[in-house]
């Protein structure tokens, strides 16, 4: 059986692509465009009530939030693929530890990043800078993260790449996470354009 993802080619939805190559799960995409409103049809509604990406169904199950997502798949398909969630109980809690600091210090912060500089116009609003510094100023204090989607706006999208590349360990870390092959498969699956 195929995975069906629905939500666009960036942000949240590339987080479960992601892992979704790495345990080599057959799946296929269906873009969703937040900017025409697909993600408040209601049709997409039926699937996940908040009107928000990605959403997979696999079979007649169907989950939303991308963390939960991963999870799930991770789990679910634990002998196939990368090993993701640790082989020990002491690797398990690492790995929630991290996804917790991603999703708690990281997310919030890169996300009005990628709002207030990328994303500002085409959205009808202009960008703030005291968010765009504080944001920043909130992430110079982070060390490795595991957060490809967003951290590719820092260096691709956002001429922010210094964030990542000032911090020795980050720089490191980001040289390796960001040349894996299953990132690179997703990266060939869509880029983001903004709307014109």
């Amino acid at each position: 059986m195929v995975v069906k993802v629905y939500g666009p080619f960036y942000a949240s939805p590339k987080r479960v692509l992601v892992c979704l190559v790495e345990k080599e799960i057959e799946f296929e995409t269906s873009p969703i465009d937040l900017f025409k409103g697909e993600h408040k049809d209601p049709e997409f509604l039926k699937l996940q009530p908040f009107g928000q990406v990605p959403v997979i169904q696999d079979g007649d199950y169907t989950l939303y939030e991308s963390r939960a997502i991963m999870r799930y798949y991770a789990e679910k398909f634990k002998s196939q693929g990368t090993e993701l969630l640790g082989k020990t109980i002491e690797e398990r809690g690492l790995v929630e530890q991290w996804l917790e600091v991603e999703a708690q210090r990281f997310h919030h912060p890169v996300y009005k990043l990628v709002v207030h500089i990328l994303l500002a116009s085409a959205l009808g609003f202009p960008s703030d800078p005291k968010i765009i510094q504080e944001s920043e100023a909130k992430l110079g204090s982070l060390a490795d993260l595991s957060h490809l989607p967003f951290s590719q706006h820092l260096v691709a999208d956002l001429g922010k790449e210094h964030m990542i590349r000032d911090r020795k360990h980050v720089s490191a870390w980001w040289d390796d996470i960001s040349n894996r092959p299953s990132w690179k498969k997703v990266l060939q699956l869509g880029v983001f354009e903004l709307p014109k």
